[in-house]
């Protein structure tokens, strides 16, 4: 049993060492920062303040996105195809809010709620050779680790095992190995990784984002169609009393840490070796 408390505590410490080494994500400047994400919303949802705050630190920020959104609507005369049209333009919106201009968006396409059905080997590839072209120095992603994105919604929890696939994979030249032959993109090591939709357990990284917080809903209002009453009808723009409820609701519930509105991560380095 003391061996046991010992060895926890050990890596309780060691993980504590890790989170302070690192140098403070909203204080990059001049540095690469890949984000992944299942949908083209999540960004925005999940970590929209915090990438106000590096695309105003002058970093390149690049949002990869794993499908193209185009099933999520109850209206009957919505199809496919211009569902997906909707969902481009306001991702492209909302990322012009928080800085990131629309060629920093990288669109994989595949059609949502069906990433599961995408080949194993393609998905992984077409992410690792991301990483191998943008060499980053973190990486911002779902979490393979919370419950939700586990065992509920399919999109987050491919998203989120696949980009750590391809972390492993970018790192070891036998894996793709036309990227290097081919393309000329040499393997690489992801020195940071930041996940979001975490656990409150297993958050161990907070962003203050009062200074961007206004930034991220103006961004999250960009998503149109994907609040009451688009969602069952779709309409391109808001009755004005409902985005201000909209807004007055985030004001509200938006998560803080010590008084400040924030957004949680789970900070890992040495991913693969953990």
């Amino acid at each position: 049993m003391k061996l046991r408390i010992l060895i926890l505590m050990a890596c309780v410490l060691s993980l504590a060492s890790q989170v302070q080494a690192a140098e403070r994500l909203d204080h990059y400047t001049n540095k690469t920062v890949l984000v992944f994400t299942p949908h083209p919303d999540d960004d925005t949802f999940a970590v929209g303040g915090t990438l106000a705050l590096l695309s105003r630190n002058k970093n390149r920020v690049v949002v990869v996105i794993y499908t193209n959104d185009n099933k999520g609507s109850y209206d009957q005369e919505m199809t496919s195809e211009r569902l997906a049209r909707i969902r481009k333009a306001e991702e492209e919106a909302s990322c012009l809010v928080l800085g990131i201009p629309k060629e920093n968006i990288i669109w994989l396409g595949h059609d949502d709620g069906e990433l599961e059905y995408v080949p194993p080997k393609l998905l992984c590839g077409q992410a690792a050779k991301i990483i191998r072209q943008y060499r980053p120095d973190a990486i911002l992603s779902v979490d393979p680790g919370e419950w939700y994105e586990r065992w509920h919604k399919t999109d987050h929890r491919m998203a989120a095992f696949n980009t750590m696939d391809a972390v492993r994979a970018a790192e070891f030249h036998l894996y793709y190995p036309e990227h290097l032959l081919v393309d000329k993109l040499q393997p690489f090591i992801v020195p940071n990784l930041y996940f979001f939709y975490t656990t409150t357990n297993d958050a161990n990284y907070y962003v203050n984002i009062d200074s961007t917080f206004e930034l991220k809903l103006e961004a999250i209002a960009k998503q149109v169609s994907q609040f009451e009453p688009a969602i069952t009808k779709y309409r391109a723009d808001w009755e004005p009393q409902t985005l201000a409820a909209l807004k007055e609701s985030y004001r509200k519930e938006h998560e803080k840490k010590d008084g400040h509105y924030a957004e949680s991560f789970r900070f890992a380095t040495e991913f693969n070796q953990k």
